[in-house]
Parts: structure tokens; C-alpha cells; sequence
């Protein structure tokens, strides 16, 4: 049986889960502010699940998220936050890696509203210099079109850490990247950025079994985890919508997603976990079936 490497589970949705409080177009970063403890049961929960990686909960901490609410000044100290609690619960818990997230600018989904890649990289080399002293990788998400990949890598290269890129594929159609660009427009930046691995991640499963095919070049590690969610809606991509405007699929329970995942792992995958509506117990019924 060949090696997986199990990912944690979604950070955001599993917060809103447990939260006394309502969502916010802050996602986890506002968990970050209020209720740190729950963000640290959180990574904990994964590891005792199984995951081998905690992924700080800094997917939205970015400026142009926080200058609209007036916290760009927390931006550093979010940052540190995120990576010190990730890195605590793998400490206490014993074993395991810290990925350093780093999300989309713009907004998710919506590659139209990302900055030039010459612009985004000032901003990805400033999370790269702060993460890289907590993390052993970087992982670069929800990258929606070949440019906004483009932009995070060259900022992500400033500091020598390895990289991890994730691309998210439109729901309907997983052979393209929600932009529109076929899938395998991505695989030209693997090697000119030394990614490390490559995997696909929030959007359906069914989309991310297209997409699985399409990556399996061989020339290394690919993977992917799916969101739990039914469809990412046209308003859910306005610009400071909160997750209120999605719904949760109601035929994903855990040994459902696995069953996903194991079409993946036939396709050449053997990174492996879940995102947003994806929690701990569905990470369980992954190590429980597919780890050695």
C-alpha cells in the first residue's frame, strides 16, 4: 500500500460549528480574535482524528479583508496567532507537520478581483516572511486561475520553505479552474516555482474526480480535499458575503466522502483531507480506511 499523507479538515465551517457566535466574512480570523481556544481544539481534534498536518488558520488574513473592518493594523499579530496555535496543538499532541495557509486575495472564487502578480507577491512575501519561522511548509489555496497562482508562488519563493499548491476547479465542470482555464494550464508553474506538491481543493468532490486525472503527470505528490457544500452560489461570491449564503450537503457523511477520496487515490493521489464542511470525524474515517 503506498504511503498517504493525511491533511486536517475544514477550519471555518467546524468553528461556526462549535461558536457561540455568528459567521462573519472574517471566517476563521475572527475565531482568531474571540475565541482562540476553539481554533486550538480544532487542530487537536484533527490530529487525534489521524491528520499528519495542522494548516494555520490564516486563509483570510489578508489586507484587503481587513482594511474594510478596520483591523489591517492586526494583520502581523493575526498571523502570529495563527501559526503559534497551530504550532502548540502539534507540539502538545506530539507528532505531526504545520502547513502555513495562505488564501486567495480578491476573494474566494473570484480570481477576476486578485491584483496583478507582480502586486500579489508583495503581499504573499510579507505571509511568507511572518509564517516561516513557525511552519514547515506553505500552503497556497484556492487558487482559481493561472495568474493568481502565479502571484502567490513568486511571493511564497521569497522565503526557502517548500510549497504546496492547491487549485480550486469549477463545480460543474473539474477539467478547468474556476476561471475557466483548462486544469492542465497549471502544470508549466510546478517546476519553474519548485512546488512540491499540487492538489485541488473547495470544490465538490465529483469536480475534484475530474480533475485528479488531469495532475498525474508523475513528477510529484498530488492530492486534493473537497468542501462540503452543495454548490459555491453566484451570491456567495459577492465580495464580504459570509458563509450563510451556502448550504451543507446532506449526502456526505464520512464513509461517503471516503468513498470519493478512494476514486482520488486510484487516480494517482496520495495527499488526502477534507475543507470546508469536511470535520474530524469524516478525517477519521479516512485514516481508518486509506492509512497504513
Amino acid at each position: 500500500m503506498k504511503k498517504i499523507t493525511l491533511l486536517d479538515g475544514g477550519m471555518g465551517q467546524e468553528l461556526i460549528a462549535r461558536s457561540v457566535n455568528k459567521p462573519t466574512g472574517l471566517f476563521s480570523t475572527q475565531a482568531l480574535l474571540d475565541e482562540p481556544d476553539l481554533v486550538t481544539a480544532v487542530h487537536t481534534d484533527y490530529f487525534k482524528a489521524g491528520a499528519d498536518i495542522a494548516t494555520t488558520a490564516s486563509y483570510a488574513i489578508q489586507h484587503d479583508r481587513l482594511i474594510p473592518v478596520d483591523l489591517d493594523d492586526q494583520f502581523d499579530t493575526l498571523h502570529h496567532q495563527a501559526c503559534r496555535l497551530a504550532v502548540e496543538a502539534r507540539d502538545r499532541f506530539g507528532s505531526g507537520l504545520v502547513a502555513g495557509s495562505m488564501g486567495p486575495l480578491g476573494w474566494s472564487y473570484r480570481p477576476d478581483l486578485a491584483p496583478p502578480p507582480k502586486q500579489s507577491a508583495e503581499k504573499y512575501a510579507e505571509i511568507a516572511h511572518i509564517q516561516g519561522s513557525y511552519v514547515d511548509f506553505f500552503l497556497i489555496e484556492t487558487m482559481s486561475s493561472v495568474d493568481q497562482a502565479r502571484g502567490a508562488l513568486m511571493g511564497a519563493t521569497a522565503v526557502s520553505k517548500p510549497i504546496w499548491l492547491s487549485i480550486s476547479v469549477d463545480d460543474d465542470d473539474g477539467t478547468k479552474l474556476r476561471s475557466g482555464e483548462p486544469v492542465q494550464d497549471i502544470l508549466p508553474l510546478i517546476s519553474e516555482y519548485q512546488v512540491e506538491a499540487l492538489l485541488v481543493n473547495c470544490s465538490i468532490p465529483e469536480a475534484i474526480s475530474q480533475a485528479m486525472p488531469l495532475l498525474s503527470t508523475g513528477q510529484l505528490p498530488i492530492g486534493g480535499y473537497a468542501n462540503g457544500f452543495t454548490k459555491i452560489t453566484t451570491a456567495f461570491m459577492e465580495k464580504g458575503s459570509t458563509v450563510e449564503k451556502l448550504s451543507a450537503r446532506e449526502d456526505l457523511a464520512p464513509t461517503q466522502y471516503a468513498d470519493y477520496v478512494g476514486q482520488w487515490l486510484q487516480d494517482g493521489a496520495t495527499i488526502i483531507g477534507g475543507c470546508c464542511e469536511v470535520g474530524p470525524d469524516h478525517i477519521k474515517q479516512l485514516a481508518d480506511r486509506y492509512k497504513s
